[in-house]
């Protein structure tokens, strides 16, 4: 059993992960774009403070990245404005940007959870018609919770509103990541036993599950209790919570899910700093979605450099979001201390 186990996670994980440092962090801030806020009825330097957390697609032979942006207004985590901006790339490190977002709080129906927070943190699948559907953080400053929005082009969206509608009141909810397949160099919504499934959650990992991958139901026990499939563990990198990542990929092995962990003060890893934020695996079971095979002990991806250091998250952060098969190799994209965008290549 235990070879096994230990040939099933060589070739299951991947990595290793090596950052191109030459180009890191490949996105900054940016002061000259400018955008008219529908809501606040003037002009917004809307990226101008930060840019980091972003979503990743190839479309077209081209690697596009959907990234949370925040404008100069305000100060503090949490307390800007977030709009979705948009960048495409021929070789996945070098980027030109749009200069205004592709979603953001609007004059509509999901103002009063978005405004003045924004929308965040996307992640991105692709349909099998060749659509796309994106999970965001719609923050109004009060609660946070995951809202689906879906598109035909990346730049025109149309918002679909609170995941789980119908299914559970408008709890703290964030992070979706959609499980999918890889097919050539696009990342399809795959279903499992009819359904789709999404890993989802910030401090513990739960699942749910759709039809339509626009309305989902959360999995819950007996007693109504969501179910936990991922917790923190003491003495890990992810000894304070974990937060599921980049879409969710079907292997031949299982379904593997990166993730974010956050490190515990007291109870986390010593090796790594204080709630320091690192990047982790672990492989679901395709016969049941909900049953761990293999869960890295390690990360594979920590703060270590500078620009991974230095930024308003000065705890230090590697928050991955978006992954792409892309030339023939993975091109790992992530937020580094909530300021800029870094990106990560591996061969396996």
């Amino acid at each position: 059993m235990l070879i096994i186990t230990l040939l099933c996670s060589l070739s299951s994980l991947i990595g290793p992960f090596e950052r191109v440092d030459e180009a890191n962090p490949i996105l900054t801030p940016c002061s000259d774009s400018v955008f008219c806020c529908p809501l606040q009825h003037k002009e917004i330097c809307w990226e101008a403070e930060h840019v980091f957390n972003p979503a990743a697609v190839v479309r077209h032979g081209k690697v596009y990245l959907l990234y949370r942006a925040e404008d100069n207004y305000g100060t503090g985590i949490g307390n800007h404005t977030s709009r979705i901006g948009l960048a495409e790339s021929s070789d996945g490190i070098h980027f030109e940007r749009m200069l205004t977002p592709v979603l953001f709080p609007d004059c509509d129906e999901q103002s009063s959870y978005e405004f003045p927070g924004g929308c965040e943190d996307p992640r991105i699948v692709e349909t099998e018609e060749g659509s796309y559907v994106m999970t965001y953080t719609q923050w109004n400053r009060q609660v946070a919770v995951l809202a689906v929005a879906t598109s035909d082009d990346l730049i025109h969206w149309k918002k679909r509103g609170y995941a789980f509608e119908g299914n559970m009141h408008r709890r703290w909810s964030k992070s979706g990541s959609i499980v999918c397949r890889l097919e050539e160099d696009r990342l399809i919504a795959t279903k499992i036993q009819g359904k789709y499934w999404m890993y989802w959650g910030e401090g513990m990992i739960y699942t749910a599950t759709s039809d339509d991958l626009i309305s989902w139901e959360p999995l819950k026990d007996e007693d109504g209790e969501l179910t936990i499939l991922l917790k923190p563990r003491k003495g890990k990198f992810d000894g304070l919570l974990v937060e599921a990542g980049p879409p969710a990929i079907l292997t031949e092995e299982g379904i593997l899910l990166l993730y974010n962990g956050k490190n515990s003060i007291k109870k986390g890893d010593p090796h790594i700093l204080p709630k320091a934020y690192s990047a982790g695996q672990v492989l679901f079971d395709l016969a049941d979605p909900t049953k761990i095979l293999i869960r890295s002990e390690e990360c594979f991806l920590t703060p270590e450099r500078a620009y991974e250091m230095r930024g308003q998250y000065e705890r230090g952060t590697v928050f991955i979001e978006g992954l792409v098969h892309f030339h023939n190799q993975w091109f790992l994209y992530y937020g580094t201390a909530d300021s800029a965008i870094g990106v990560a290549t591996s061969k396996k």
